[in-house]
């Protein structure tokens, strides 16, 4: 179950009705490195999206999001908690009243019509916008979870999706400041519950505000430190994000820690509960 804390802070990042894709970002430069150093770094990526980094961050959301490092189990995930965000659903929490959930269920008609979820379009694009289940009840909830079970499509239309309007976009704005993989995991997670429009941009220009990034000439730790303090004044600017151990006990914890690479073991805390990456 999610709790009201972890329901994302939308409106959510460009939609697919209107924005194309952008590409990844190229990889960043890799210092000199012995010759077998050399050939284990090419065979791996740079950053957050390099698959062992990327797993993690995929675990450190589902933390905070799901009180679970399972962050699979939560493609069948759905419920509204009752945020005014309508139903919150899926790997990332995607929401019946923000637009991010219709921009899903039309991916996943694009590639597999007539599938369970279609003959709910009609009724996601009224409620967009709203907290409103009208069109929704009773059956959307059972027909997401039986979607999430039995179909593999619609579980890779959830990591697409996600990829499209959070993690790519996160990852490829950690690179062009600079940042190493705690600063893109920090760019994502902050892009999940704000949103990758406004919410980010405001929190990322007062940071800019008060540091610079390593791509200006900063220090990366400086930056991010006042990156994060503009995050948890985002955070408590909402009654439902007050709780901002989600920074102050994990993202936090690795940057005082020196450990800009987001390496494991990582242990940390969020809303109470302790984790454990070895």
């Amino acid at each position: 179950m999610r709790h009201p804390f972890r329901a994302p802070a939308r409106p959510a990042g460009p939609s697919r009705r209107t924005v194309l894709a952008m590409a990844c970002a190229s990889l960043a430069t890799v210092p000199l490195l012995t010759p077998s150093r050399a050939a284990a770094a090419s065979a791996r990526a740079t950053g957050l999206d390099d698959p062992a980094k990327k797993e993690i961050a995929m675990q450190l959301v589902s933390s905070a999001e799901n009180s679970s490092l399972d962050w699979k189990a939560q493609y069948r995930y759905i419920e509204d908690i009752g945020d005014g965000r309508g139903y919150t659903a899926g790997i990332i929490g995607f929401c019946s009243g923000t637009g991010d959930m219709l921009d899903l269920v039309e991916l996943y008609g694009e590639r597999s019509p007539g599938n369970l979820l279609a003959p709910y379009l009609p009724a996601l694009r009224r409620v967009d916008g709203s907290d409103s289940h009208e069109g929704l009840d009773p059956g959307f909830p059972d027909d997401w979870r039986r979607a999430a079970d039995e179909d593999p499509e619609f579980r890779r239309a959830q990591d697409d999706e996600r990829d499209r309007v959070y993690f790519d976009p996160a990852v490829r704005r950690g690179k062009e400041d600079g940042l190493r993989t705690l600063g893109q995991f920090a760019y994502y997670d902050a892009m999940v519950m704000h949103g990758g429009g406004l919410g980010f941009s405001s929190i990322r220009e007062r940071a800019l505000g008060r540091a610079r990034p390593p791509a200006r000439g900063g220090d990366e730790v400086a930056y991010l430190h006042a990156f994060l303090d503009e995050r948890v004044w985002a955070m408590k600017q909402e009654e439902a994000h007050s709780d901002t151990s989600r920074v102050d006990t994990a993202q936090r914890v690795f940057l005082n820690e020196g450990n800009l690479d987001l390496e494991p073991p990582l242990d940390w805390h969020v809303y109470g509960d302790a984790y454990h990456i070895g």
